[in-house]
């Protein structure tokens, strides 16, 4: 029997490209003899991208071969400094990723006309849902034939939003808030509340956890 810690036909580059797509921290962590493939690595994906749609990527940050980023003129995508977006994770502008943000595997992140401004340092969690449009709802009109409104989302600066969290159009919330898993954001939230519930609610202040 072979130990697969020697076997030269495991491919371990290839595995280790997986690792991190689904765990972009690990990106951070890397040893120099890692860095030395995955940097040339992520400069051929990020390069290809802003030559193919209308994306701004800040330095030494990482996005996963498997996420799709859709920027039409006009619809732009700006990320910050070391900011990552995971595997399988669907963005469509116009959205303003600021420094140091985290979007983990699966989440879907739609624009609108308005934009989602999402601000420095804030962690989302894998599987967030967050949608800056509506459609009409008038009686006499199927929902797919009406008119869309889009007021915009914004979100602060250290706010951690947890895993499945759905976020409705025209949503600002504060920086330093935390919005607990699955809860479905409907209102405003204020700066450093802790939330959660479907509609979230506010549950306590961040800064009574010193």
């Amino acid at each position: 029997m072979s130990d697969h810690r020697t076997d030269s036909t495991l491919d371990y580059t290839n595995q280790h490209k997986q690792r991190l797509s689904w765990m972009p921290w690990l990106y951070y962590r890397l040893k120099p003899r890692h860095l030395s493939w995955a940097k040339p690595w992520q400069e051929q994906i990020q390069t290809q991208l802003c030559q193919m749609e209308t994306v701004q990527i800040g330095k030494e940050c990482f996005i996963a071969p498997q996420a799709q980023l859709f920027a039409e003129p006009g619809r732009d995508i700006t990320i910050g400094d070391q900011s990552f977006i995971a595997a399988e994770s669907f963005i469509h502008g116009p959205i303003t990723i600021g420094n140091e943000v985290a979007i983990n595997h699966r989440c879907s992140l739609d624009g609108g006309t308005a934009g989602i401004d999402i601000g420095n340092r804030t962690r989302i969690a894998n599987s967030v849902q967050i949608f800056a449009f509506n459609h009409g709802m008038h009686p006499d009109q199927s929902i797919y034939q009406q008119n869309t409104s889009s007021k915009g989302v914004k979100i602060g600066e250290d706010v951690w939003i947890g895993a499945g969290v759905g976020i409705v159009d025209g949503v600002t919330i504060g920086s330093h808030a935390v919005v607990g898993m699955h809860s479905v954001v409907t209102r405003n939230i204020p700066s450093w509340a802790i939330v959660a519930g479907n509609p979230a609610k506010i549950i306590g202040d961040r800064r009574d956890k010193s």
